[in-house]
């Protein structure tokens, strides 16, 4: 094996560990018993559990900008995209492939979290929102949005509402849940005005 491949398979490890408990639901042992190395290993890796998931959400927001990318690539209609945005998150939740975002369950832990953790997952939030208000500004001077208060406003309604529904979906132990949720807004901001 080699180091990369190692360090990808911690890094998968510790995503599902945090998804499943967050940041201190876990420890390099109960990585090494998933993985099948040694805690040493891990260290030579990631010296402290702080650089771990520093990593991690780093590696997540990456992965958000580029499927971000890839969503734009495919669609300049805005309401398609926000379609298309909680479409991808119901899917995930669906099959349990992503049932959560990574830096919305870090994001209830901020006040004991690492100072180095927080601020990934501070800048994840920003990123997300500016993208999210870009598409509604798009959407309202296209007409192709309804919106009752400021793109920036309505970004951050969107973005609260998804998140929502994770946990909501997470807590009632239903996928469908996501959708119940998210439909009724997506449903509400393409309404013609």
């Amino acid at each position: 094996m080699t180091d990369l491949s190692t360090a990808d398979e911690i890094l998968a490890c510790a995503r599902n560990l945090v998804i499943a408990g967050g940041y201190n639901g876990f420890s390099y042992a109960d990585i090494a018993d998933v993985v099948g190395i040694r805690k040493a290993s891990i260290h030579h890796h990631f010296p402290s559990k702080v650089d771990l998931v520093r990593t991690l959400v780093s590696r997540y927001r990456e992965e958000v900008e580029a499927g971000i990318a890839e969503l734009e690539r495919h669609s300049s209609d805005p309401a398609d995209i926000l379609r298309k945005y909680a479409g991808f998150w119901e899917t995930c939740i669906k099959d349990a492939s992503l049932p959560f975002c990574v830096c919305a369950l870090l994001a209830n832990e901020l006040p004991v979290l690492p100072e180095e953790i927080a601020l990934e997952v501070r800048a994840h939030f920003r990123s997300l929102s500016a993208w999210l208000t870009s598409i509604f500004e798009r959407g309202a001077q296209r007409g192709r949005l309804h919106l009752t208060g400021s793109p920036r406003v309505e970004a951050e309604a969107f973005m609260a509402t998804v998140h929502g529904a994770m946990l909501s979906a997470r807590a009632y132990g239903d996928p469908k849940v996501f959708g119940v949720v998210v439909k009724p807004l997506l449903k509400r901001l393409a309404a013609s005005g």
